[in-house]
């Protein structure tokens, strides 16, 4: 009997008995199995590679043994919920915004390049002087 394949959503644990590659465990949130020819009992997986809160790192496609995989539990989570638009003629409540941090004016930014018609007295803006070409010594 096989291994039921994955589906959308689902999470999965994927360890060294599903592909030597893991031996570090990953939890693996599936898009989609991917339909690859492959060994019998082995399969292609697409998804996302979460962290320690369950938030996605990375996407990858995996190849693994079907008979390896343990789900987790349950699928993807529900949608969080929207609040639902309030009747015309009731008053919404303001919005607080959070207190202006106090933090020391930023210094000017240095230019990079002057402007035509800015240039030093009596220069090109170019420096070229022995101490800039240190290589030529």
């Amino acid at each position: 009997m096989r291994a039921p394949l994955p589906r959308a959503g689902d999470l999965l644990h994927v360890t060294r008995a599903a592909s030597v590659q893991f031996l570090r465990p990953i939890r693996f949130r599936v898009i989609r199995v991917l339909d690859w020819p492959t060994y019998d009992g082995w399969i292609w997986l697409d998804g996302y590679q979460l962290d320690a809160r369950g938030d996605a790192v990375t996407r990858r496609s995996i190849f693994v043994q079907t008979a390896g995989l343990v789900v987790g539990r349950g699928t993807a989570p529900a949608p969080p919920r929207r609040s639902r638009p309030t009747p015309s003629g009731v008053p919404t409540p303001a919005r607080v915004s959070p207190p202006p941090t106090s933090r020391p004016p930023a210094p000017p930014t240095p230019r990079r390049h002057a402007r035509p018609g800015h240039l030093p007295a009596g220069g090109s803006g170019y420096v070229d002087n022995e101490r800039s070409r240190p290589w030529e010594s």
